[in-house]
């Protein structure tokens, strides 16, 4: 059996309890992060979206350039407390239900 590990970037709105999925890959690295942002934000400006704040992890692949990519559209990137699952309980309560 060969098992392979995926990762999943997705954005989870609190306000509407909306969960989208932006993309699956199993190399995640910074250039596919910030494209699938760009992409993301994009739609958020096509479809008159406004979110004023994105909590965020500090996982290494979240470099400055995906917070920039946010910050071109008016949203405020805010990383989660080190150690802190409580912080971001609604990621985490999502991975967990996956």
């Amino acid at each position: 059996m060969c098992r392979r590990r995926y990762y999943v970037l997705f954005v989870i709105e609190a306000e509407r309890r909306v969960v989208h999925l932006l993309g699956v890959t199993t190399n995640p690295n910074n250039p596919w992060v910030t494209q699938v942002a760009r992409t993301f934000a994009a739609g958020l400006e096509d479809g008159d979206r406004r979110f004023r704040f994105l909590v965020r992890d500090r996982d290494t692949k979240f470099t400055s350039s995906f917070d920039t990519v946010f910050a071109s559209i008016g949203i405020e990137a805010i990383k989660t407390p080190v150690r802190s699952p409580r912080a971001n309980a609604y990621a985490e309560r999502l991975v967990r239900t996956v």
